[in-house]
């Protein structure tokens, strides 16, 4: 557990600039339920399966945020965000009436005051495009660019900023390399076109929303400094090759039209060409972070981390980073770390990064006198603050997650919410870092 932190009352949060947007983030499959009324998902399919998630639940109802929308806006009425990072199902969509649903969501927000900022795609893609090859296929780009002007036609008058895609890297590494999570394919290195596909279809839906007439895009990408296990030659380089798959092979695109050395010629199709797509420009960068990363070279067996099995093929190894505190989950708090990364990507990118959000930032922790994740959003406030101070142009900050949810292949075992749920009940009660938060934000004067 990690110390509790100082009294806010006497040391509070640095003031961060005016406008600066204040929010939560949750994603559809966690937090909807009502799966009778969607299409299924690539989630449907795989939790079915015994043995893949670790408590054997689905989603099927989960939060319940379906039917109790307008309770859930209420709470996030009461903790005075600005903004409300939510995601948007493609199954949804695809089934009669799945819109109506997100019109009265979009509704209710702004009735709120709540800014709505939707995600195109949190990881749950239908079933019938999976069928049709997935992320694996090209056609599901384009596919995918289709599915967003639908929404944007449906949604655009009320919603201004939008997100395209939610961590890439993950669902690539985790749902098409190493099958911990859907849709279970364990492709290792020859998951790289969904990695690419899932890029151009970034793009593509960026030219999309701009048809719209969407003047305020971003993606949602997933970020961290990437530590060496020691300054050996073996552990340099494995750790310079994780960094460049799981950091710069989702920024540099996007960000600067080309693939790191290397991996442009391991890409399916007129690369090229798609490079001129990805790079679409794009108004903000979100940056998702939880956590650093140790990394050294492969150790010749397969290893257990963080729940996951690394296969032993694989060129490098992650460690356990030794001397911090870590959460629930056992990932080390490191606020020192989101200072780090935001720093050198501004001197990485320079004048190519545009504004930066934060778009996800959160922990796990059991009990509603959660003083410990308190201490992670104070510790973590304060490093974003230190980044603001050393130039970096960070324009908001999403708390991951508003409501405890359905954890993907931890099933209901961590709890990332500001408010407890109650998956018997489904009765929502706010958390001491809810508290915490609303006081935050109203001496931020938002």
């Amino acid at each position: 557990m990690i110390a509790r932190m100082a009294n806010t009352a006497t040391n509070p949060i640095p003031q961060f600039p005016a406008g600066f947007l204040w929010g939560v983030s949750t994603s559809a499959h966690q937090i909807e339920g009502a799966a009778d009324k969607r299409e299924p998902s690539v989630w449907d399919a795989f939790t079915a399966e015994p043995g893949h998630i670790k408590d054997n639940s689905t989603a099927a109802v989960a939060c319940d945020h379906y039917h109790r929308y307008p309770e859930d806006v209420a709470l996030l009425n009461g903790l005075g965000v600005d903004a409300y990072r939510f995601s948007i199902s493609w199954p949804r969509v695809n089934s009669p009436g799945g819109l109506d649903f997100y019109d009265r969501l979009v509704d209710e927000l702004t009735a709120a005051g709540i800014r709505p900022v939707p995600t195109l795609f949190h990881w749950d893609l239908p079933v019938s495009v999976e069928e049709a090859g997935g992320w694996l296929n090209r056609d599901t780009a384009e596919r995918f660019a289709e599915y967003a002007a639908v929404v944007a036609d449906r949604l655009g008058d009320r919603i201004s900023k939008w997100i395209t895609l939610n961590e890439p890297a993950e669902h690539t590494l985790l749902g098409h390399a190493l099958g911990a999570h859907a849709p279970g394919k364990q492709l290792l290195f020859d998951s790289l076109p969904v990695a690419h596909h899932q890029l151009l279809g970034h793009g593509l839906a960026v030219r999309a929303l701009r048809a719209a007439g969407v003047t305020d895009i971003g993606i949602a990408n997933s970020h961290g400094p990437t530590w060496p296990a020691s300054q050996e030659p073996a552990d340099l380089e494995a750790a310079g090759f994780y960094d460049l798959l799981l950091n710069r092979l989702f920024s540099d695109p996007v960000l600067t039209g080309q693939y790191p050395d290397g991996l442009g010629e391991l890409m399916p199709g007129d690369v090229e060409a798609d490079l001129k797509v990805i790079s679409e420009p794009i108004d903000w960068y979100g940056i998702n972070f939880y956590a650093p990363t140790r990394v050294g070279a492969p150790q010749g067996s397969e290893i257990e981390f963080g729940g996951l099995t690394m296969p032993a093929e694989l060129p490098f190894s992650v460690r356990e980073i030794e001397g911090y505190p870590v959460t629930d989950f056992g990932w080390p708090v490191v606020p020192e770390a989101l200072t780090e990364l935001l720093v050198d990507f501004r001197e990485r990118y320079g004048d190519r990064l545009p504004p930066v959000v934060i778009t996800e930032n959160g922990c796990s922790y059991e009990g509603l006198d959660d003083q410990d994740r308190i201490a992670y959003l104070d510790g973590h406030l304060r490093a974003l603050h230190r980044a603001l101070e050393q130039g970096v142009d960070v324009r908001g900050y999403f708390v991951w997650s508003l409501l405890d949810n359905f954890e993907w292949a931890e099933g209901y075992a961590r709890r990332f919410g500001l408010v407890h749920v109650d998956f018997e009940t489904l009765t929502r009660t706010p958390k001491a870092s809810y508290d915490w938060l609303r006081d935050v934000i109203r001496t931020q004067g938002g």
